[in-house]
């Protein structure tokens, strides 16, 4: 199946320790390029969430975005600075000495006092963490990869049609070919008589000359590679496997044939039609560069 390298997929998930949420999206690459961004006190799950995602594609430029809230407050607990507020009290008791009023505090006010209370969150196990996390990225994958999945049938089809044009072209120069040589031998004679006047045209010599047109123009084994070539772009098409690579490779050797064909041909309108196949496998090669 031809897969593109272009998707999106968000999944989200309430567990007992975290709100999840995570957004993946991909893009071409040439190879294949896993970013995360997620908070920095969990970066030891964004090797596992790399290991994961490059499971399930060899090529792109994936970013993923992850999101860890707090589902309650289970995870935070209350620290009394003893030896503060004991030093709050005894500073207090000593400026009532001094200035003679009366020490009139409450706990309530002690607890007030800056730094007494603080709020620090527990120890979180990664372990637990990461079984919430997973089952959303689960989501966030499935979503990006059937959306590749659906560009990719689109992308498929349209090569499709462009190969079966190459394969119009390809035909219509085949059948031209051969006329290419007879009609160079009739202008060749031709001309040989109007500069020969009356003196009888040399059939050996003009015979030769055809030969080594005939030998010099023929584009009978670049036909038979390009037809070749054709064949085994349909088949990688049908391929389950990743394609992209295979596709691009085989793009150059058919623009290398189809080059060949049109500095060998001496023909005008075999020339029109290597023009119209470099044309289409220009928005071939464009194609390609979407695919995985």
């Amino acid at each position: 199946m031809t897969r593109s390298m272009t998707g999106f997929g968000r999944g989200e998930y309430t567990g007992a320790i975290k709100q999840v949420t995570m957004e993946i999206k991909s893009v071409n690459h040439r190879y294949s390029e896993v970013i995360i961004r997620l908070p920095r006190q969990y970066t030891m799950l964004e090797e596992t969430i790399r290991r994961y995602i490059l499971k399930e594609i060899s090529r792109g430029r994936v970013e993923v975005y992850l999101k860890l809230e707090n589902t309650s407050t289970s995870q935070e607990q209350v620290q009394v600075d003893k030896d503060l507020a004991l030093a709050y009290y005894k500073a207090m008791k000593e400026l009532a000495a001094i200035t003679g009023a009366s020490l009139n505090i409450g706990i309530a006010e002690i607890a007030n006092m800056p730094s007494v209370l603080k709020i620090e969150e527990t120890d979180e196990n990664l372990d637990d963490i990461w079984k919430e996390v997973l089952p959303v990225l689960q989501k966030a994958l499935a979503v990006m990869l059937a959306m590749r999945d659906s560009e990719g049938e689109k992308l498929a089809a349209d090569l499709m049609e462009r190969l079966i044009y190459l394969q119009k072209l390809h035909k219509k120069i085949e059948e031209k070919s051969p006329l290419v040589v007879s009609q160079y031998r009739e202008k060749l004679h031709n001309r040989l008589k109007e500069l020969l006047e009356r003196e009888q045209v040399d059939e050996n010599r003009l015979a030769l000359e055809v030969a080594l047109f005939a030998d010099k123009s023929s584009i009978d084994e670049e036909l038979v590679r390009l037809l070749s070539h054709f064949n085994q772009f349909n088949d990688i098409l049908q391929e389950k496997a990743s394609t992209g690579r295979k596709l691009d490779f085989l793009i150059q050797e058919i623009n290398r044939e189809v080059n060949t064909i049109g500095s060998k041909a001496n023909d005008l309108e075999i020339t029109k039609y290597v023009l119209e196949m470099k044309s289409e496998l220009e928005k071939l090669r464009e194609q390609v560069q979407n695919i995985e």
